[in-house]
C-alpha cells in the first residue's frame, strides 16, 4: 500500500516556484471564445483564425497593413483639441483630453499620413476608437480636411478609415460643423477627379456615417461591422419592434445598397490598389 502514499513534502516549494503566465500572451476571441497566441493573432492581422472575427484595431495597425513596409509620413502630428465650451460632465473635458493622450499616446481620435501603397503614394486618414470612442471633434474634422487638401495639392488618392461612435458631445456645435467641412472638402476632391475610398469598420455610427463615411467613390467595409446612424437599441426602442437578424451589420447594409462590397483584412491592400489602378492615372512628376 506504500505505493499509493501521497507525497506532500514538495508542495510548498512547487507552489513558491510556480511561474505566472505573462499578461497579454494569449488572445480570447470575443465571438467564438477560442484562445490563440497573441503573436499568432497579430500575424493574422488581428483576425480570429477560427471564426474570422475582425478585432477592432486602430490607425497604427491599419497603416502597417496598407503602407508598403508600414512606411509613411504623418501629417499634422501636434494638432490638439481645445475646450471652447469649458465642458464638464463627470470630469472636465480638458482633463479628459490629457488623460486620453497619456493613456493612448495619441493627440486625438484620427491619425493622418501619406506614403506608398503597392508602390503608389496615397493619403490615408484612420480613426482611433480608443480615443474617446473615435468621436469627431474639431481636431478630427480639421485633420481630415487638411489630409484631403494635401491629397488635392499633390493629386493623390484619399482613403478614409472610419471607426467612431459619432460626434463628440463635449464640443457640441463645433463637432457638428465638421460634418459640413469634411463633406465640402470631399466635393472639391471629386471635382478634381481624384478617387476617394471610404472604408467602414466596426463601429461606424452617428455623424460619421451621416457625412464623409458614406461619400466615397467606392464604399467598402469589413465583415460584420456595425454601420448605422442611430444604433440598433435606439431604433428598436423608437419603433417598438424587433429588428431583423444582422440589422445594421455590413452584410445587411450591403444587401440594401449602401455598400459596394465587403473585404476581409487580408485582401484589403490588394483590393484598394486594384481600384486605384482602375480609376486613376497619376500625373507625371516634373522636376
Amino acid at each position: 500500500m506504500g505505493w499509493f502514499k501521497r507525497r506532500t513534502k514538495n508542495i510548498n516549494t512547487d507552489t513558491a516556484n510556480k511561474k505566472e503566465t505573462p499578461e497579454g500572451l494569449w488572445y480570447k476571441c470575443p465571438k467564438c471564445k477560442v484562445v490563440s497566441h497573441t503573436q499568432e493573432h497579430e500575424l493574422n492581422m488581428w483576425v480570429c483564425g477560427n471564426c474570422n472575427h475582425h478585432e477592432r484595431i486602430n490607425a497604427k495597425e491599419y497603416f502597417d497593413i496598407l503602407f508598403d513596409e508600414g512606411a509613411f509620413t504623418e501629417l499634422d502630428v501636434n494638432l490638439t483639441s481645445g475646450d471652447p465650451l469649458e465642458f464638464e460632465d463627470t470630469k472636465l473635458y480638458k482633463d479628459r483630453l490629457v488623460a486620453m493622450q497619456a493613456k493612448t499616446g495619441l493627440k486625438d481620435a484620427v491619425t493622418t499620413g501619406y506614403g506608398p501603397l503597392a508602390g503608389k503614394d496615397v493619403v490615408i486618414a484612420a480613426m482611433n476608437f480608443n480615443f474617446i470612442g473615435g468621436s469627431m471633434g474639431s481636431v478630427v474634422g480639421e485633420k481630415i480636411a487638411r489630409a484631403i487638401q494635401y491629397a488635392m495639392d499633390h493629386k493623390l488618392p484619399f482613403i478614409m478609415i472610419s471607426k467612431s461612435g459619432g460626434a463628440r458631445m463635449m464640443e457640441a456645435a463645433f463637432s457638428l460643423m465638421q460634418m459640413a467641412k469634411t463633406s465640402a472638402k470631399l466635393a472639391q476632391l471629386s471635382e478634381m477627379g481624384i478617387p476617394y475610398i471610404s472604408f467602414l469598420t466596426d463601429p461606424t455610427t452617428g455623424g460619421i456615417t451621416a457625412s464623409f463615411a458614406m461619400l466615397g467613390d467606392i464604399n467598402i467595409a469589413e465583415p460584420a461591422a456595425l454601420i448605422a446612424f442611430a444604433g440598433p437599441r435606439v431604433v428598436k426602442e423608437t419603433i417598438g419592434k424587433d429588428l431583423p437578424e444582422g440589422f445594421q451589420r455590413s452584410e445587411f447594409v450591403m444587401e440594401h445598397g449602401f455598400l459596394d462590397f465587403i473585404v476581409e483584412r487580408k485582401d484589403l491592400k490588394a483590393r484598394m490598389a486594384q481600384f486605384i489602378r482602375m480609376t486613376y492615372d497619376y500625373p507625371e512628376k516634373t522636376c
